[in-house]
């Protein structure tokens, strides 16, 4: 082998071992809690919240608007914060007068096994990040 491949060789070693640790190593996340705020959004608005049991299971919905605002059968007030968890999978439509259809649908996932599933789960919860995450400007000083 001559000596330019060999950087090469390095760099898909350590890719390599890179996806065999994203889909062997075990789940975990800052929080339980995935933050779905009412009111004021500041960023896109999932079509689906997608929750992952015994990783993020607990749906934190906080209202951020003047006015009270509804989530299935809760009545949320202004600057109010609620924590809703959830103990099984499957998909779930709560009614939330916050949004134009005036529905939200949680999915609740089992938690994925280790290998491929894994490492698809860790590429799409990556995806939703990024899709999702609110762009803030600097505050000015």
């Amino acid at each position: 082998m001559q000596l330019h491949q060999r950087p090469a060789v390095w760099l898909a070693a350590a890719l390599l071992a890179l996806l065999l640790w994203a889909g062997l190593a075990p789940l975990r996340a800052p929080s339980r809690e995935i933050l779905f705020e009412l009111g004021e959004q500041r960023g896109p608005v999932p079509g689906v919240l997608r929750l992952t049991l015994g990783v993020q299971d607990v749906l934190l919905l906080r209202n951020n608007s003047a006015k009270p605002q509804v989530f299935g059968q809760l009545r949320i007030l202004p600057g109010h914060v609620f924590r809703l968890p959830f103990e099984q999978t499957g998909e779930f439509d709560f009614a939330c007068s916050d949004r134009p259809r005036g529905q939200v649908r949680v999915q609740v996932v089992a938690p994925p096994d280790p290998g491929l599933a894994r490492l698809r789960w860790r590429f799409v919860a990556l995806e939703e990040a990024l899709r999702y995450k609110p762009s803030i400007a600097p505050l000015a000083t």
